[in-house]
């Protein structure tokens, strides 16, 4: 399953009303811890279909990473019902991604 591409206007739709939890992943082109947690979302995504994975540029986005608080990035947000259920900031290994998304949906 692809990841989606968020924007503000599209936030809502896609994460807040979502049948499935999200993973928001607030990201921007000049980060690079960012461009290393790419391909693992993407792996993840493809390997756990309980969860949509969802990309949300900061730089063409700004006014949803300031309405959550995201002060760093990655900064990836789960949302589970319309909620935001937990937070992980920083890069990190693959295996602590999945073990993080599943102990929160």
């Amino acid at each position: 399953m692809a990841t989606v591409n968020l924007t503000d206007e599209n936030f809502e739709s896609e994460v807040i009303k979502s049948g499935k939890p999200v993973v928001v992943d607030f990201w921007a082109e000049w980060c690079g811890p960012c461009k290393q947690i790419g391909p693992i979302l993407e792996e993840i995504s493809d390997e756990i279909s309980e969860v949509v994975i969802a990309k949300h540029n900061i730089d063409n986005e700004p006014n949803t990473p300031t309405k959550y608080g995201v002060r760093g990035i990655p900064t990836m947000l789960l949302f589970s019902g319309g909620e935001l259920k937990a937070t992980k900031v920083g890069a990190t290994t693959k295996s602590n991604i999945v073990s993080w998304i599943k102990e929160n949906i």
